[in-house]
């Protein structure tokens, strides 16, 4: 491919780009394609010779779009909202093109470099003092794996060389994120040492069960290692008493971990920052910018206070690998497992420069809004109710005729094409989740979305009064 034929494919694909942007609203949010259809479609073998890009391009938009999910869109309401916006991708972009594996300073030094610099801006909007050390990682499952592991070496420093010792112990509660118990479970502690505390009636981990279930295990000869806390837990974005959970894990010498993957972002908001209180005092916490700070997935910020326990149980140095000036420089290749890195901090960069702080905190504040609008609608419609705090972006709500109504309700939502939302299970209940983040959702968005499912709820209730439940 020459210059010239590069820059005209790079055209035709930006085109493309801008134009799903103009038009997204118009796009189903959902595919309708059936488990195997795709597989059906395409070549059961690579092609022998080469095609060109304009042919591989449009057998893009005709035949893997159609088969997509739209993440990217601004009535993608399931899981955790998830934004990637025009400065990221431009940034990834670059970094597709330049390739860097930012595993050593002298491998680039200015991902290196670039990397330690946006973070301690990120660590400065969220009030953290100049101990905390900054890392990206992929993924929020990865960066807790990180964080058990350093929590195992602080605790516990003998197991590096002569493996794990029995009877650690990890600590989460009933809605902590399940890749911590993964976590677990991938380093050896065996789920039989992870501790699922209850949590209280806002789905919050209950600070005096986890004092009582560390009592349990110190009587029973075991070794507290690691306490995952959650700023916003994903079923209902529940916001742990970190403060309280901290005070446990200063007094029993406890590594406490804090996932605020979703939603540490909104502590950014300074009316917000109540929500990280205790934070500080945690051993780790971690960030995912690719969920509500408008980054392209995936990247990942886990803040440590404690970088040397990260480095001491990671650091693992070949002679192929080692540099003149490893005593001068991040070798961020010595806190994690992970080699090869991609150069994500150039998106932050790209991102935090764009929009500033300013505009950052108008986009969460608008999200924010939105959540409050949303709770605000349902819980003027006696049919409906909310069944979990809005403290964030999230809404959990249900049809009040029953679980079998709101199974219903949401596949009919979900096939309509006009919004997609997912579900969480309540003391029983069965509930819809509406996540708010795109950076293109707008009142209409929501007031729209809330009309379809309203109307939905009315015909499932006149065609169908068997499904109601009491």
């Amino acid at each position: 491919m020459t210059a010239e034929e590069f820059r005209q494919a790079a055209y035709e694909h930006i085109d493309w780009i801008a134009e799903y942007f103009e038009s997204v609203r118009q796009l189903p949010v959902m595919t309708n394609q059936s488990p195997g259809e795709l597989i059906r479609r395409l070549p059961a073998a690579a092609p022998e010779n080469g095609e060109s890009i304009s042919d591989i391009l449009a057998d893009f938009k005709s035949g893997i779009f159609p088969a997509l999910t739209l993440w990217n869109h601004p009535r993608f309401f399931a899981y955790f909202s998830v934004s990637s916006t025009p400065p990221s991708i431009l940034a990834d972009l670059l970094a597709s093109a330049l390739n860097v594996n930012a595993m050593l300073w002298k491998a680039s030094p200015a991902a290196t470099e670039l990397e330690q610099v946006t973070l301690n801006w990120l660590r400065q909007w969220l009030l953290l003092d100049e101990q905390w050390f900054g890392i990206i990682y992929d993924t929020a499952s990865v960066g807790v794996m990180q964080a058990i592991g350093a929590a195992r070496e602080w605790i516990a420093p003998e197991c590096r060389v002569k493996g794990m010792r029995a009877g650690l112990t990890v600590y989460v509660s009933e809605h902590t994120h399940s890749s911590s118990e993964k976590a677990a479970i991938t380093l050896g502690f065996g789920q039989e040492n992870v501790r699922k505390i209850p949590v209280d009636h806002n789905f919050r981990m209950r600070a005096d069960l986890l004092r009582d279930a560390i009592e349990a295990d110190l009587a029973a000869g075991k070794t507290p290692c690691c306490i995952v806390a959650s700023i916003g837990s994903t079923s209902t974005a529940a916001i742990d008493p970190v403060d309280a959970i901290a005070d446990i894990a200063d007094h029993y010498r406890v590594w406490l971990h804090v996932d605020s993957a979703y939603g540490g972002s909104a502590a950014v908001v300074p009316e917000m920052r109540p929500i990280f209180k205790g934070a500080e005092r945690a051993h780790s916490l971690i960030l995912n910018p690719h969920k509500w700070l408008y980054v392209s997935i995936d990247c990942s910020v886990l803040f440590t206070r404690l970088p040397e326990i990260f480095r001491r149980a990671s650091s693992l140095s070949a002679e192929y690998l080692k540099t003149g000036e490893d005593d001068q420089v991040i070798n961020y290749m010595d806190y994690g497992v992970q080699l090869g890195r991609r150069f994500r901090a150039l998106k932050l960069w790209y991102v935090f420069r764009f929009y500033g702080k300013e505009g950052i905190v108008g986009m969460l504040r608008e999200s924010l809004r939105l959540a409050q609008l949303l709770k605000s609608l349902i819980e003027a419609d006696p049919n409906f109710e909310v069944l979990a705090p809005v403290d964030l972006s999230l809404v959990c709500f249900r049809h009040r005729s029953g679980n079998a109504v709101n199974r219903r309700l949401l596949a009919e939502l979900n096939a309509t094409g006009q919004a997609f939302l997912s579900h969480t299970v309540l003391h029983g209940k069965y509930v819809l989740r509406l996540a708010i983040g795109n950076f293109q959702t707008t009142e209409g968005d929501i007031r729209g979305t809330w009309s379809t499912i309203t109307a939905l709820a009315k015909g499932i209730a006149a065609t169908e009064p068997a499904l109601s439940e009491a």
